[in-house]
């Protein structure tokens, strides 16, 4: 059996060292002309500068409502009183940092189960 396993590895080594190298199929071909297409049509496609401006604004305002929002939440839950005991017994339990411990407390108005709870979901 092993013999025989060389003889047909001899004749691939042969089939190889022929001078000329494989020919690789040829199946992306077709690729190449849908790229071209594509293209053409996005340089064909212009955008307006007021358009453009439009679209800028309203991804400002966008961004500057979330901030907002973002920054009255910070304020709601610096008002929320947290025990430290709580703090630190969420930190021994789930092995956390004291600010993920205290946000958690925070979120959940300073309920120890449901934070421990929110933290293990």
């Amino acid at each position: 059996m092993a013999a025989e396993g060389d003889v047909d590895l001899d004749l691939e080594a042969d089939e190889n060292c022929t001078g000329k190298p494989a020919e690789k199929p040829r199946k992306h071909d077709s690729g190449a002309a849908d790229l071209e297409r594509v293209t053409d049509y996005a340089e064909e496609k212009e955008i307006s500068s007021s358009d453009l401006e439009t679209a800028m604004s309203v991804i400002g305002d966008r961004r500057s409502r979330e901030q907002k929002a973002k920054q009255e939440r910070e304020k709601e839950l610096a008002k929320v009183t947290i025990k430290k005991e709580d703090v630190e017994l969420i930190m021994s339990e789930m092995e956390i940092s004291r600010s993920v411990a205290e946000r958690s407390l925070r979120e959940h108005m300073g309920n120890v189960v449901a934070a421990l709870v929110a933290l293990t979901h």
